[in-house]
């Protein structure tokens, strides 16, 4: 695997009719192994942003995401906006949310992070430097409003371009209707002639 820089990939590698699914914030007891259900019903791999709190909560749906072959993403330990930290204060809390996904998921790798709220600060050089490339998205459909599985599959479906990053949450709130939607939109994509890949870090 190439050393990452610390530009922030925002589309796939392959462009044309693909899109990466990605989702922050878990895991979820509830919602995360629902969405693995559906991506393991389709054989799709996906990106998992994972938050370091939720991951010391609920260590065995870390598990579960890694040994279903996801791809697994750093989310920080807190949630904390990180556009003012210093890069120590990045580098601590990056390191810190590594050494716990390794801790819960031994041999795992953490190729991917992702500023909460897109806030970047000084996080994306401080990421290259921990060996993780900075991974934004192309279409956010605002899953954290939850306003239902119907909403979703149109904003998705309007907002979708040419090598989409698809930014959607599996924990934080209730993403039942964020399960829903993709459970929907698989089908209905692949029909259209879109396929499923993973970013490429550059």
């Amino acid at each position: 695997m190439s050393s990452p820089d610390a530009s922030v990939v925002t589309t796939t590698a392959e462009g044309g009719k693909t899109l990466a699914w990605t989702f922050d914030d878990g895991p979820d007891p509830v919602h995360t192994p629902a969405l693995l259900a559906v991506l393991r019903e389709h054989g799709i791999t996906a990106t998992f942003f994972l938050w370091g709190d939720h991951v010391r909560e609920h260590p065995e749906v870390a598990r579960q995401v890694a040994r279903e072959g996801h791809v697994l993403g750093n989310h920080s330990m807190h949630h904390d906006d990180l556009g003012s930290w210093t890069p120590e204060q990045v580098r601590a809390d990056l390191a810190a949310t590594s050494d716990l996904v390794r801790e819960v998921v031994p041999g795992a790798q953490v190729p991917w992070f992702r500023a909460p709220y897109g806030s970047w600060g000084a996080s994306p050089q401080v990421a290259a430097d921990l060996g993780m490339q900075p991974l934004g998205w192309s279409v956010v459909v605002e899953d954290w409003e939850e306003p239902g599985a119907d909403v979703l599959v149109e904003r998705v479906l309007d907002r979708l371009a040419p090598g989409a990053v698809v930014l959607l949450h599996d924990a934080g709130g209730d993403r039942s209707g964020t399960v829903e939607a993709v459970a929907r939109l698989v089908p209905r994509l692949r029909a259209d002639g879109w396929t499923f890949t993973t970013p490429t870090r550059s």
